[in-house]
């Protein structure tokens, strides 16, 4: 714990001075007893738990004054509390591969149901928007707080064939800056534009802006799934440094083999290989995690893991407030104490 003004702390050595002065009046109080022998009678009738408390209703009091003086030093602390985010896009990858068994029932399937039960993990706040990916990148759904219209989109999902891992990152990129002039076709020399998967039909001009740093921009952040390493598209760095110059966190989340093997369905065979070590860069480049999942339990884990770290977070907070309430508490005690004892306020 650390102060914003630490020079009123030295108001706690008030405190010694208040307890001698306590103990003072303590003394005062004896040498009347003893010069008034009835006095001294009804004190020792009164017997020890008494005497021991007499005195609970001053310490009170001084613990209570110990914690205003540490309010008055405005104390600022890591604390947990509800984040800021705002928005969540969904980056999904619908690559051929994702049809693979070795997640049960498959791997679609299993991200597919993941990601809902993720979407019923987070507050109805927070809006949410799904990007699909595979050998292009476009948007599924907007962001929206409606689950269902995210459910269907997820539900719509269909194979296609390649897979541009950065792509869906600057396509989520443009759907959280949708006036910053992110367009695909400006980093592809137009081949996007010409397959048609650039975000609008009109091309907007770039913005100048100003970088931040990685993973600074409180009230959005990407989660991006994928069962293989990138094939076509936008190299997946370039794109994570596109990221992290906008404060925007890429959590990645591998599925499937790592070390590569042969999968076969519907007649044809495919060669896939999860590459675990440019996710694992995208995600240090913009100052979020690597998640792996094996199976389809790990993957609910995983989006189980992301809702608590998306819906709080760990801030450097004032908690002054805190200690001025426990202070009013004590003191409020101390007070109904002493009324309830001795039939006086201290």
């Amino acid at each position: 714990m650390q102060f914003l003004w630490p020079q009123f702390l030295w108001l706690l050595l008030a405190l010694p001075v208040l307890v001698a002065l306590y103990v003072m009046l303590l003394r005062r109080k004896k040498k009347m007893a003893v010069r008034y022998a009835s006095l001294s009678i009804v004190k020792e009738a009164m017997g020890k738990g008494s005497q021991v408390r007499r005195h609970i209703p001053p310490v009170l009091f001084l613990l209570s004054m110990a914690a205003l003086m540490l309010a008055a030093a405005r104390p600022v602390a890591v604390v947990t509390l509800p984040s800021n985010q705002q928005t969540i896009i969904l980056a999904m990858d619908v690559s051929g591969s994702m049809r693979a068994t070795d997640v049960q029932p498959n791997r679609l399937a299993a991200a597919q149901s993941a990601a809902k039960a993720f979407l019923g993990e987070l507050p109805r706040h927070v809006k949410v928007g799904i990007v699909a990916f595979a050998g292009s990148a476009q948007v599924a759904q907007l962001p929206t707080v409606n689950r269902e219209d995210l459910v269907t989109a997820i539900d719509r999902f269909q194979l296609q064939r390649a897979t541009a891992t950065g792509n869906a990152i600057v396509i989520s990129l443009a759907t959280l800056f949708p006036d910053a002039g992110i367009e695909l076709d400006s980093l592809q020399g137009g081949r996007e534009r010409q397959r048609g998967f650039a975000i609008d039909g009109d091309k907007k001009p770039k913005k100048e802006f100003t970088p931040v740093a990685p993973g600074s921009y409180p009230s959005a952040a990407i989660i991006m799934l994928t069962d293989g390493q990138r094939t076509t598209g936008v190299d997946p760095l370039e794109a994570a440094k596109m990221a992290a110059d906008r404060g925007v966190r890429v959590y990645t989340v591998g599925i499937g083999t790592v070390d590569g093997e042969t999968i076969g369905f519907e007649g044809w065979s495919m060669r896939v290989r999860l590459d675990e070590e440019t996710l694992k860069a995208i995600a240090n480049k913009t100052s979020a995690e690597y998640f792996y999942a094996g199976t389809a339990q790990d993957l609910k884990k995983v989006y189980e893991t992301l809702s608590s770290k998306l819906t709080v977070e760990k801030k450097e907070t004032e908690i002054s407030a805190l200690f001025a309430m426990a202070a009013a508490a004590l003191a409020l005690l101390s007070a109904g104490l002493s009324l309830v004892w001795f039939n006086r306020i201290l």
